[in-house]
């Protein structure tokens, strides 16, 4: 089973992955994470370029370098785990290309994103997406003494074209289930788990 968490910076993407793989191993489930663009060496490095706040990137250069990132992991890793009957979970997956490059960018027609995605994750789709949607105001209040990334230093501008898009892939999408951020971490990881519990019949 393919997992994918998505939603803007300080969403609570990280914590309810660790509870959700904690509770996963808990009954004795095997299960592994990786975060997006990262989990392989080749792209950590990459990784390290796109979020380097000291370089600038062209937007059709960035999207590549994050599929480039992405087909690796799926090759990889993702693909053998899914293979040997592992469930897997990604800190983003091919949503967040739309959304980012996509919507907030803008960098090429959505379409022509989605065929790149198709291909950069080797035709593998989620089985179910959680969207944690926050609003920009929350996210930048809960981020507020961390370090910015390249992709954090973009603008309010940006990240509401980047919320537009999670939420036009949510009504377009039935494997996306959105899930209010705002609401406490115990809540939403309960929500998180009555779905996922009944897809593994846990």
């Amino acid at each position: 089973m393919l997992i994918s968490f998505e939603g803007i910076d300080g969403s609570g993407k990280t914590t309810q992955i660790e509870l959700l793989k904690n509770r996963l191993l808990d009954d004795g489930v095997k299960v592994q994470v990786f975060r997006e663009p990262g989990g392989t060496e080749v792209s950590e490095q990459i990784r390290s370029i796109l979020l380097n706040p000291q370089v600038e990137i062209d937007p059709v250069t960035e999207m590549l370098l994050f599929s480039s990132a992405r087909s690796q992991l799926i090759s990889s890793r993702v693909m053998p785990l899914l293979a040997s009957n592992h469930v897997v979970i990604l800190d983003r997956f091919y949503d967040s290309t739309i959304a980012y490059q996509g919507y907030g960018r803008e960098c090429l027609p959505l379409e022509q994103i989605h065929q790149i995605n198709h291909i950069a994750s080797h035709a593998i789709a989620p089985d179910i997406t959680f969207y944690l949607r926050v609003s920009r105001e929350v996210s930048a209040s809960r981020r507020a003494n961390q370090l910015e990334d390249r992709m954090e230093k973009s603008g309010d501008v940006f990240y509401d074209k980047v919320i537009a898009g999670f939420d036009a892939l949510a009504a377009s999408e039935s494997r996306i289930q959105t899930i209010d951020a705002g609401q406490s971490i115990d809540l939403i990881h309960q929500q998180i788990w009555q779905k996922i519990s009944l897809s593994l019949s846990i």
